[in-house]
């Protein structure tokens, strides 16, 4: 995070990996929904969002499902102001390759993006949340598809005073 903060202030221009790492995080998207959410999919007032064409086995064209944004996720969304259209409106591939250079970089192995949405469903487990309410959030169909995140004490919230998680939700 620190690495793509100095990076993002030398160039104006650049993906704000740091907004979307963090939103990827929360709201447990894998990089290409992230890039597609629209913003007349956004539902603030329930918490939800429509993800288009969420990876799903043996389909994915067509396959829209609701899922329920938490509240940093949510904030990250208002935050970026946007109504119509794309509210991260960047390539996926450049996230990646921005996200494997950066790690490359710093020197830090086998670590990929997908992990981020790995932790946010981990976390909410490490949280007390159970299967059903989890799966609103992550969008997974089968429940025994999550079984392999539910080994997890429950610990809390490892990002509740995250510096990160402070800063960047301020907007």
């Amino acid at each position: 995070m620190t690495y793509y903060s100095v990076y993002e202030r030398k160039r104006e221009d650049s993906i704000p990996m740091t907004y979307i790492i963090l939103f990827s995080l929360f709201s447990t998207r894998r990089q290409e929904e992230t890039c597609r959410i629209l913003g007349e999919d956004v539902d603030a007032e329930n918490s939800e969002v429509i993800v288009r064409d969420m990876k799903n086995p043996g389909e994915k064209i067509g396959n829209d499902v609701t899922t329920l944004l938490l509240p940093e996720a949510l904030k990250l969304i208002q935050n970026r102001k946007v109504a119509k259209g794309r509210i991260w409106p960047y390539n996926a591939e450049s996230v990646s390759t921005s996200f494997t250079r950066a790690c490359k970089l710093l020197g830090i192995e086998d670590l990929h993006f997908h992990d981020l949405r790995h932790e946010g469903i981990s976390r909410l487990f490490e949280m007390g949340w159970n299967i059903p309410h989890v799966a609103q959030v992550s969008g997974h169909r089968s429940w025994q598809s999550l079984q392999r995140y539910t080994q997890f004490k429950k610990v809390g919230d490892r990002y509740e005073n995250w510096e990160w998680k402070t800063k960047l939700l301020a907007g």
